[in-house]
């Protein structure tokens, strides 16, 4: 997934490189969760894999090997929803000024 330009700074100098190696060294060039290879149809979506590498605890300062995985666009999607819909609803509360409090 490109990086949000908010985000960019998050990420190391190194952030390709590291990329790179997760994505073509560890995993094959196949996404690691549900096989498909990079550039190829994927057999549920029928759309042309594109592998990115995602910060599983979607922290992108943390590039600890076990934190990443190459994921195709469906995976890394499909495991980004929880956070992105917490996200986008702490956004709404704090545009009315209604943030929940965190116990």
């Amino acid at each position: 997934m490109p990086i949000r330009p908010e985000l960019r700074a998050l990420y190391p100098p190194n952030w390709k490189a590291i990329s790179r190696r997760i994505r073509f060294e560890r995993a094959g060039n196949r996404c690691e969760w549900c096989g498909p290879t990079n550039h190829w149809f994927h057999p549920e979506t029928g759309s042309v894999v594109v592998l990115t590498v995602a910060h599983l605890d979607h922290d992108p300062a943390n590039n600890a090997d076990d934190n990443l995985a190459a994921l195709c666009q469906a995976c890394h999607n499909r495991y980004d929803v929880p956070k992105q819909a917490a996200n986008r609803k702490h956004r709404q509360l704090r545009e009315v000024g209604q943030l929940e409090l965190l116990i």
